[in-house]
């Protein structure tokens, strides 16, 4: 396993536990930051450290609980509480030095053997060019190699075991928008306030040592002609879209060093002979949705049965890793679409904001836009017609004055609204409103609720 993080350790951990030989191997040495990390973990991840066994260790630390999600744009105000994954409704944001910790601790204890600052440059390969091992320096400069049924690459966006095997790039697009962060003491937030406007978004979240990360994110292009750097630029866009809660910026103070970033948008073919990807290494989007850590948590589950079975003789590995592969982009290609449309920064047309302004006061709404964000609730889900149907015909939908909105709560809201011809008519006016997203979902298969949610009224 080429890297110890939140995607190579659980991978690791969950492997030892069925049994199974594991070497992990990290340049990096631990307790250790990753600091290009936003570090919120959403519920769906939540509820995997619950069932490994690791949350109560989690909420040991004193990280705060996160129990809602918000977003102001334009007349959009919402906060919201997170819907649940299975019965966990809470997100949290430790700080990499935690969280990694934990995970890396809960691999060894559970029978794999870690060996940090340990660098892999190689890989050993087969005349066939199957994988077969590694080669690598320790920080002292010993040359390591060590030999294995299976190298996984858990080694980040940068990943090098992917560069090796030449793991072919799909679905991608280039950086969209570029950052600066940094922790702020003095400043009380209690869940995720974010804002967007004027092709700005601008986030914040508490985290460990009753500090809270705060982050604004412009568009790439609009990043590099930025007139100064963070010191110049931060507060004075906190100023334009979200100067109340800039007001109380002023009055923190920022307790670490300015960082910035920005990455790129891919998925990754995950898996060849005698290798697999997983984690960042395999599948990377924009970090303006924080979802990096719950996906990796996602893959490292999905990649640790598919070893199992491989291993285990209950399946061809290379049949295993392929459903792999394919339960990952089936998992993380809608909220990859919805991460990339977010990021553009488009202004939304009027008929949209409204939409959203009306869902915020639908409670089961209100929830699903939250839960996009968390990633328990689907965009096929909260796109859907039905969903549209009932937001439309509420007591919200009463409220609408865009002669769009009023022409599909027409169209849906009768005893024809359930035909498929008038369905299926209104799902494509709903797509064509929501951008790259909606060109998307309009061929996207339909997916099941993400979670269990509460039944619409």
């Amino acid at each position: 396993m080429v890297g110890a993080r939140c995607a190579g350790s659980p991978t690791a951990m969950l492997l030892a536990r069925r049994g199974h030989r594991v070497l992990l191997l990290d340049r990096a040495t631990f307790p250790s930051d990753s600091p290009l990390s936003t570090h919120l973990v959403h519920p769906p991840a939540i509820m995997r450290l619950k069932r490994w066994g690791l949350l109560d260790e989690l909420r040991a630390t004193g990280c705060p609980p996160i129990h809602e999600y918000g977003l102001e744009c334009g007349p959009v105000d919402l906060m919201a509480p997170l819907p649940p994954a299975d019965d966990v409704d809470v997100a949290y944001a430790p700080r990499r030095r935690v969280l990694d910790d934990i995970l890396v601790r809960a691999a060894v204890a559970a029978g794999a053997e870690l060996r940090e600052g340990v660098s892999v440059q190689e890989l050993l390969t087969e005349p066939d060019g199957t994988v077969v091992g590694v080669r690598g320096r320790t920080k002292e400069g010993t040359v390591v190699e060590e030999r294995a049924t299976v190298v996984v690459g858990a080694d980040g966006t940068r990943s090098r075991v992917a560069q090796l095997v030449g793991a072919t790039e799909y679905h991608a697009r280039p950086p969209l928008l570029t950052s600066y962060w940094s922790y702020f003491a003095g400043l009380a937030v209690k869940d995720v306030p974010t804002f967007r406007a004027n092709h700005k978004y601008a986030f914040a979240w508490p985290t460990n040592d009753n500090l809270v990360l705060v982050g604004m994110a412009w568009r790439a292009a609009d990043f590099k002609r930025l007139p100064g750097g963070a010191d110049e630029v931060f507060l004075p866009a906190f100023d334009e879209i979200a100067p109340a809660f800039a007001a109380r910026l002023r009055d923190a103070e920022r307790a670490e060093r300015w960082m910035s970033g920005s990455v790129p948008n891919f998925f990754r073919t995950a898996h060849g002979p005698g290798w697999a990807l997983v984690g960042d290494a395999g599948y990377s989007r924009d970090p303006c949705t924080a979802s990096g850590i719950t996906e990796a948590t996602r893959a490292a589950d999905f990649l640790a049965e598919a070893l199992h079975d491989g291993l285990s003789g209950a399946r061809p590995m290379a049949e295993a890793l392929a459903d792999y592969q394919r339960r990952r982009d089936a998992a993380s290609r809608p909220f990859y679409e919805y991460t990339c449309d977010f990021a553009t920064l488009d202004d939304y047309p009027a008929d949209v904001l409204q939409l959203l302004d009306a869902a915020t006061r639908s409670e089961w709404h209100a929830a699903g836009l939250s839960g996009l964000f968390a990633q328990t609730t689907s965009p096929q889900e909260f796109f859907s017609i039905d969903s549209m149907a009932r937001l439309l015909t509420g007591p919200q939908g009463a409220e609408l004055t865009h002669w769009r909105l009023r022409a599909l709560r027409a169209l849906v809201g009768g005893p024809a609204g359930r035909t498929r011809l008038a369905r299926g008519l209104g799902q494509r006016l709903v797509n064509g409103r929501l951008g790259p997203l909606g060109s998307y979902l309009t061929t996207a298969p339909p997916a099941p609720p993400v979670v269990t949610a509460p039944t619409p009224s």
